[in-house]
């Protein structure tokens, strides 16, 4: 709907200017203005001079919204861009996917199946899928996922834990030893290469 030019008839042509540039300025009978460049843009205001339509010979369209919108429809990538007065941003793709890019540096990003990232100004990543998981990465690398069957994995530098509904803790080291806490206070420990050096 953005990019589709509407048709005019000579009888809705109120006034016709030609320009000695080959600039044609055209005022219709409803009191919108349609002016035409050498080079095939067009630009249209409306009768309230409040939205502006200007479209570009290789498809590119650009409107003006009466709200201070500027919305840019790019032909060849098929992708709208919409900036708002307030300084936020949103891309849309012809594969559904929306991205929006807040003042504050922060970045959403909507994909086709509903996945959901948020990029953070502080550098902390969050996504969102679907089935109920969020991973969560700071900016020092470590990463959480919390697994909507109650599950949370913690991965540093250090180690990986997984932390179970029950409250059963298992952590793996960077070294390779490994360690498992049981709600029931059970600890069990192995070695790098797999050997029970603990189990009270």
């Amino acid at each position: 709907m953005l990019h589709q030019e509407s048709r005019i008839s000579e009888e809705d042509v109120q006034e016709k200017i030609e320009y000695c540039d080959g600039k044609v300025e055209e005022v219709l009978t409803d009191g919108r203005r349609i002016l035409t460049f050498c080079n095939g843009t067009k630009k249209e205001i409306s009768a309230d001079k409040r939205m502006t339509t200007i479209s570009f010979s290789n498809g590119d369209v650009k409107k003006i919204m009466p709200d201070q919108r500027v919305i840019y429809y790019y032909a060849d990538a098929q992708t709208t861009h919409t900036a708002y007065p307030d300084g936020l941003e949103v891309l849309q793709f012809p594969n559904n996917q929306i991205e929006k890019h807040y003042p504050d540096g922060t970045q959403e990003i909507v994909f086709p199946d509903h996945t959901v990232k948020c990029l953070y100004s502080d550098g902390l990543k969050e996504t969102f899928f679907p089935d109920g998981t969020v991973v969560k990465v700071e900016k020092n690398g470590d990463k959480i996922v919390v697994f909507s069957n109650g599950q949370k994995e913690i991965h540093t530098a250090q180690f990986k834990r997984r932390e179970y509904p029950d409250g059963t803790v298992k952590t793996v080291y960077c070294n390779g030893r490994q360690e498992t806490k049981y709600s029931t206070g059970r600890v069990q420990i192995k070695d790098e290469e797999g050997n029970l050096i603990l189990d009270k």
